[in-house]
């Protein structure tokens, strides 16, 4: 059974953009390397032309994965979203009652996770302790370095 995953119209795009690119360029840049290969003489014994065909294989594989997870991405409409608690494309604001740290995350679908630009998995341990809270709870979060206690300042959208 297909998991269904919710985007933001730019993730969504995104993977879309990298698909077609890998339909179109990934394929050429394939079979350039097959007929290179090829070219090169018998292929029973043509190393690189195994190669060449066990790299076509994978960016199939990997094509038909992408295909499946576009097939099932959901687009979120963040006007339906209830707002008064921590769910997927939320903005929060924590602190880190250890250390008095505050911090900013929005909480995005897998692969739009970057953690550079704020944005963290509702899959990763801390997106999963956030999730149904709402402004002023505690939350304990186990992480692999241990547990950490934050309280929820902020949600936004």
């Amino acid at each position: 059974m297909a998991t269904i995953n919710y985007y933001t119209a730019e993730g969504l795009q995104k993977l879309k953009d990298e698909l077609q690119d890998l339909k179109i360029r990934g394929r050429a840049n394939a079979a350039e390397q097959l007929r290179e290969a090829r070219d090169k003489g018998d292929l029973s014994e043509n190393a690189e032309y195994d190669a060449a065909k066990d790299a076509q294989g994978l960016l199939e594989l990997k094509i038909a994965k992408l295909e499946e997870v576009v097939g099932n991405a959901r687009l979120l409409d963040e006007s339906n979203l209830d707002s008064s608690k921590v769910l997927i494309m939320s903005k929060v604001k924590l602190k880190n009652l250890k250390n008095n740290m505050v911090l900013d995350y929005t909480l995005v679908a897998e692969e739009e996770a970057n953690l550079a630009a704020g944005k963290i998995s509702v899959k990763s341990p801390i997106g999963k302790g956030l999730l149904g809270k709402s402004a002023g709870d505690t939350a304990e979060i186990t992480v692999p370095a241990g547990k950490l206690l934050f309280e929820i300042l902020e949600i936004s959208r």
